[in-house]
């Protein structure tokens, strides 16, 4: 039985468009090769519509929105636009209103991909991270007083609840659990320092582990060792969990772990209602329009949509087609260096993955 998917499509700013025209062209490939039809509704959310209106996300889109299946984003990032209007009015709002609590990055480093740690290759990288995605410092608990004086104060604090914590570590339990690897699940935090925020975490990692997760084996670890041992020995993890900032900070050191930012995927995910996947780099302005950007982790981006929408052979098939255009055809993940245009990257990984 055929299926079909709704999904939102948020191209976005600079090169935003031209990578996730390519993981269009992909996920339209799988499709017809699995039997899975795609409705693209596209939105025009970005810098361009808010220099003309002064609007980034209108009230009527959230609504619409939490019809769709899934959200397909882009890149927000503006050169006319002051860093922060559009991130905060637009993804960060999406994520909040949307209540995407988790924030799913993969660290996987693919064959014929360079790292920059000496003598690790693809079957020392692969480990994931589930970032919480709706507490913490991130949203804005805190303010400033006596602004511009030499008295200023400014606060901002790191505020959870039970709720917020229980509900992100049962996610990593079961994606654990579904990963299937080592079923080794680890607590990032900061529990000699931050006592009061990380006693709760671990206390609620250990409590609901040990009553309803007794097959996953559980390890904690500092933030700052984690960041070590990322470098040293990523062979060790499998999966992590971690507050929201810790995550921010450990997935971007992933990330070039596996090759930079123009491979590295996330997803923000609510598990009982709509997700929304991107690739981590930036708009990257200058090359709008060049053909030049690389557009892998879009369509990686893409396969993680697949994946949470239970399509997991399509989703294999990205994956492979991935893998296959990195062993065969691109030379490099760097603009300009690969080799081969954005569209050529994607004609190159469609045709693969319908193989």
């Amino acid at each position: 039985m055929a299926r079909s998917y709704n999904i939102a499509v948020i191209p976005g700013d600079g090169t935003g468009p031209e990578v996730v025209a390519e993981g269009i062209k992909v996920l339209e490939a799988v499709g017809a090769a699995e039997g899975i039809s795609f409705d693209f509704t596209t939105y025009d959310f970005g810098g361009e519509r808010y220099l003309k209106t002064g609007e980034t996300l209108p009230d009527s889109a959230l609504e619409e929105l939490r019809k769709f299946d899934a959200i397909y984003l882009g890149a927000i990032g503006h050169p006319d636009v002051k860093p922060g209007i559009l991130e905060k009015g637009i993804l960060l709002r999406i994520r909040f209103e949307l209540d995407q609590y988790i924030n799913l990055r993969p660290v996987k480093l693919y064959p014929n991909v360079e790292t920059p740690l000496r003598d690790k290759g693809p079957e020392h990288i692969d480990y994931v991270v589930v970032r919480e995605n709706s507490g913490g410092v991130y949203t804005g608990c805190g303010g400033v007083t006596m602004k511009g004086t030499p008295n200023e104060v400014a606060v901002q604090e790191m505020v959870y609840s039970r709720f917020q914590v229980d509900r992100c570590l049962r996610y990593a339990f079961e994606y654990t659990r579904r990963r299937n690897r080592r079923k080794t699940l680890a607590l990032v935090g900061k529990t000699n320092v931050l006592t009061y925020v990380f006693d709760l975490w671990e206390r609620a990692f250990h409590e609901i582990g040990s009553k309803d997760y007794p097959d996953i084996t559980r390890e904690y670890y500092h933030v700052d060792a984690t960041c070590m041992w990322m470098v040293k020995n990523p062979e060790w993890f499998d999966v992590i969990v971690t507050e929201n900032m810790f995550g921010d900070i450990i997935t971007d050191l992933g990330a070039i772990t596996q090759g930079g930012m123009g491979i590295a995927a996330g997803g923000n995910i609510n598990p009982e209602g709509v997700s929304m996947f991107e690739p981590i780099g930036g708009s990257a302005p200058k090359y709008t329009g060049m053909n030049v950007i690389n557009p892998l982790a879009a369509i990686a981006a893409a396969q993680m949509m697949l994946e949470t929408l239970s399509e997991n052979r399509a989703a294999a098939r990205i994956e492979k087609g991935i893998v296959k255009a990195l062993e065969r055809d691109i030379q490099s993940l760097a603009a300009g260096k690969m080799g081969l245009g954005t569209r050529e990257v994607g004609d190159k990984v469609a045709a693969y993955a319908a193989e």
